[in-house]
């Protein structure tokens, strides 16, 4: 048995490796998608824009703007002087934000009044942009206010943070005196690479094993090879093994490498087991090589494969919480979620990249994974065998 699935083994490897369609099939995705989620996907805000419009021309004011320059987050890109430059600024999207400091702000602080305001004015477009500024703004002004204000007016005088978005009413924030301590767990700067980079893994080893799996099986049908094999002495569960152990192993590699990507040039941290991590892979591919077989049996063209895992992957990513947070879903789209494999097989990666959890934690989503790959694999595999006889 074990003899004639070397040779399908060897006939897939040498197969591959020969056609510049396919080796382009097993190194490009990978790279690409690794690039593209660890330098251009980001939803970090690293350098805000901001207009300055200093309604006081005060020390007090220009040892605000300080702050703000000083912080690091914040860029000023122009300094308006009326309401007209204000909405052509937002207008035109020169800037994330504009930041208004309100006539008598020295004069507030100093007369120890109940508060002092400042105003940021935020572009509503991209809303994630709009909170992260929002945030870094109320945090610059409370640094600002804990040092400035007289100890002992700071539990009386405030200075009242005014956000608004164009078109929507003004939200005022009393900035706290007292920075308050923040410890944030697993991801300590918050940055979105660290969330993005390890759910291009969970990506890629489901597209290549389902892709080249489904192909591999019909492109024997297109050249008239198929029937030469079924004629062979070799059973139907010794070709299926032998055409799916080769994209098995070829998805292991490449989340190898993606996973050696993501350490040395993004700087992911990893604090669990990569042995954890190899064995729910392999978990997983009980589901992606049984969605590869089951495309080979309802497409007679590679075409139609390629078509039908379009439109298989696209809603099984989009529900598995690679991009966007399954909590804020509708609440029966949730419920949804828990028939999609993918979802907890990214639970599985990046609980072992972010987290450093092991088997006692995510074994309800390895032991969901295989009882969903088994039912796929196993349902597949039954249609596979009818589709030889």
């Amino acid at each position: 048995m074990w003899e004639r699935i070397i040779v399908i083994l060897r006939k897939e490897f040498i197969q591959v490796l020969r056609e510049p369609r396919m080796r382009g099939l097993l190194l490009i995705p990978p790279l690409l998608q690794l690039i593209i989620f660890g330098y251009a996907v980001t939803l970090d805000v690293d350098n805000a824009r901001i207009a300055w419009m200093d309604g006081d021309g005060t020390p007090a004011s220009r040892a605000l703007l300080a702050r703000f320059e000083g912080s690091g987050r914040f860029q000023v890109v122009a300094t308006p002087h009326s309401e007209r430059e204000v909405q052509d600024i937002l207008d035109r999207g020169d800037a994330h934000a504009v930041v208004r400091v309100l006539p008598g702000f020295a004069r507030d602080l100093a007369q120890q009044k109940k508060s002092a305001e400042v105003q940021v004015l935020l572009d509503g477009t991209n809303s994630n942009t709009a909170s992260l500024v929002s945030a870094y703004a109320a945090q610059v002004v409370a640094e600002y206010s804990n040092d400035v204000l007289p100890s002992q007016t700071k539990n009386d005088q405030t200075i009242k943070l005014s956000v608004r978005s164009p078109g929507s009413a003004p939200t005022n924030m009393t900035v706290a005196q007292a920075v308050p301590g923040t410890r944030v767990w697993f991801n300590p700067d918050l940055r979105s690479r660290n969330y993005f980079v390890p759910g291009v893994a969970v990506n890629i080893l489901f597209m290549v094993t389902l892709t080249l799996t489904a192909q591999a099986i019909i492109r024997e049908k297109e050249i008239g090879t198929m029937e030469q094999l079924m004629v062979t002495p070799m059973r139907p569960i010794e070709l299926m093994l032998g055409k799916t152990l080769p994209f098995a192993l070829v998805g292991l590699v490449d989340l190898v490498m993606v996973t050696a990507g993501a350490l040395l040039i993004f700087r992911v941290p990893f604090r669990g087991s990569f042995l954890v991590l190899l064995f729910s892979a392999t978990v997983f591919l009980l589901t992606s090589l049984g969605a590869g077989l089951f495309l080979s049996t309802i497409s007679r063209t590679q075409q139609q494969a390629n078509m039908a895992s379009f439109f298989f992957s696209s809603p099984a990513f989009m529900l598995s919480g690679f991009q966007f947070p399954i909590r804020n879903m509708p609440m029966p789209v949730q419920y949804l979620t828990y028939l999609n494999p993918l979802r907890y097989f990214m639970e599985i990666v990046r609980g072992v990249f972010l987290k450093g959890v092991g088997v006692a934690v995510l074994w309800p989503q390895m032991l969901t994974l295989f009882v969903y790959g088994a039912l796929i694999l196993g349902l597949s595999a039954s249609r596979f065998h009818k589709s030889l006889d």
